[in-house]
Parts: C-alpha cells; structure tokens; sequence
C-alpha cells in the first residue's frame, strides 16, 4: 500500500467584521446533566463592522454551551449559538457557529472575579465557526462563505474577530 502524499495547501482568509456581543444578565449554568454542564448566555444586543458588513446584532439569540474537563485544571467547551444580524442597509442575516473554548481552572476564576484585573487573550481559547444565511440579495454571498474567528471576553459579552476562508 503506498503511503499517502500530504499535500496541505494554505487557507487563505480574508477580514469580515468584529462582532461585539452584549449578553447582559450573565450566563445561566443549568448544571450537570447525565450529558454534559451546559450554560446558556442570552444575547442582549451589540454591533458589527467590517469592510462588506457593518450592523447591529439584534436581541433575542443566545449561545447554549456545554463545557468539561480536559486535563486536571482545564476545561473545555463547546459553542452553539444563533443569532440575527441587521445590517445597517435593513437586511437580516442568520448567523449560527460552533466553536471551542479551553480555559483553565485559574483563568475561570478571574474571569468571575469582578475586581479581578482583564485577563489577556492569549491566556485562554475562544475560535468560532460561523455560517450565515440571507434572503436578501445584497448579501447572498454570505451565503457561501465559512469563517472563523477568534473571540475574547469583554465586560460586556465577548468580542469576535471574523474571517472570510476564501
């Protein structure tokens, strides 16, 4: 049997907006099924701007995620969010993504502490990944793109920088 050639070609990735999300209230943990721990943050609200795509993102949505330990003193996630985004031109967009955080025991308590200082962003992992969906025609390409992006906590919510793989 021969041996398989890896031929990775790059992923190219293009800009596509930074996703401020307000989730205002907290999260809600609704503790440990037979399953998993999972949470639920209600999205309040929050913006959107990039080069193609600038906007609001409008409250009602919410990210129901799940969570478990990887290593002693590191938990992992999961992502599973759905949002609508109105664009500053009228269009309503349906965003949903997946994603993966990691976070470890100690940064997990920063993060609940309210006097706690901000946690950099390297100390922790949040990658998303976004699909949209439009009727409107001045945004069907959003129909065809995957992204991915890179979040971060903010006071408000979380931050999402989001790229277009072309």
């Amino acid at each position: 049997m021969a041996a398989l050639a890896f031929d990775f070609p790059a992923l190219a990735s293009a800009p596509l907006c930074v996703a401020d999300f307000r989730v205002e209230g907290g999260i809600m943990p609704m503790g440990q099924s037979p399953w998993t721990a999972r949470r639920i943050g209600y999205v309040t609200g929050g913006r959107f701007e990039g080069p193609r795509l600038t906007g609001e993102i409008l409250p009602g949505g919410g990210n129901w995620s799940t969570s478990g330990e990887i290593a002693p003193g590191e938990a992992a996630g999961t992502f599973d969010a759905r949002v609508v985004w109105k664009t500053h031109d009228g269009a309503l967009i349906y965003v949903t993504y997946t994603g993966r955080t990691v976070v470890s025991e100690a940064v997990s308590a920063r993060f609940r502490d309210p006097a706690a200082p901000e946690v950099p962003h390297g100390e922790y992992y949040i990658r998303i990944a976004p699909v949209f969906e439009t009727a409107d025609p001045r945004y069907a390409w959003l129909n065809g793109v995957l992204a991915v992006g890179c979040g971060h906590r903010t006071d408000t919510g979380i931050r999402h920088s989001i790229f277009a793989i072309l």
